[in-house]
């Protein structure tokens, strides 16, 4: 399960619940170059490489998906997807909107890819909440800020192309929504299994 959102919307909160209350998930880890927030850990929240090493990556074919974001390069590897996929987990991706596009355009070639991927677009009621939410996390100055409302505004506009759109509300209330979106997937023809007659 693919989950988007534009920054600050909420969707690392919707991720750490969903995580917590379906054992069989598992997050595909992002591979990122900029440096650890305060509490992250490197091969837990985060692959923390150099721009060298991510580079060296890159032009190795390495990434399902890869973008720069406020000048940090991030990208999820094709091997951490896969790898978990044909364990039999269930992966969740936690990605930005560019991200959310790739995949889906890898897809279309990549069997495995496109018999699991579902895609989720997370967004709070209103630019305004948004906003807020940027402001009480006190991570970014305010010019930064703007920048990712800016971004976000653009960001919004791309939920038709997800398979969901959730509006955000408490946080209780996106993990059930979350959680039903996921049951009724796991039921579809192409990802279920019949009993024997």
């Amino acid at each position: 399960m693919l989950i988007s959102a534009p920054s600050g919307a909420g969707k690392t909160t919707l991720c750490d619940l969903l995580l917590t209350a379906q054992p069989n998930l598992t997050r595909a880890i992002t591979c990122t170059t900029r440096p650890p927030r305060p509490g992250e850990k490197a091969g837990v929240d985060y692959h923390f490489f150099t721009a060298d090493e991510f580079l060296k990556r890159l032009h190795a074919g390495n990434f399902l998906e890869h973008a720069t974001v406020y000048g940090n390069s991030y990208g999820i590897l094709k091997s951490e997807l896969l790898g978990k996929l044909r364990a039999g987990k269930d992966v969740l991706l936690n990605v930005d909107v560019q991200g959310a596009a790739t995949i889906r355009e890898q897809a279309v070639n990549e069997p495995e890819l496109k018999r699991a991927l579902v895609t989720i677009f997370l967004t709070p009621p209103s630019v305004a909440v948004l906003a807020q939410r940027l402001k009480k996390r006190g991570a970014d100055a305010d010019a930064v800020i703007q920048k990712r409302l800016a971004v976000a505004r653009q960001e919004i506009s791309q939920w038709k192309n997800f398979d969901y759109l959730l509006v955000s509300g408490s946080k209780q209330e996106d993990l059930r929504r979350a959680l039903a979106i996921m049951e009724s997937e796991k039921m579809r023809s192409v990802r279920s299994v019949a009993p024997e007659n």
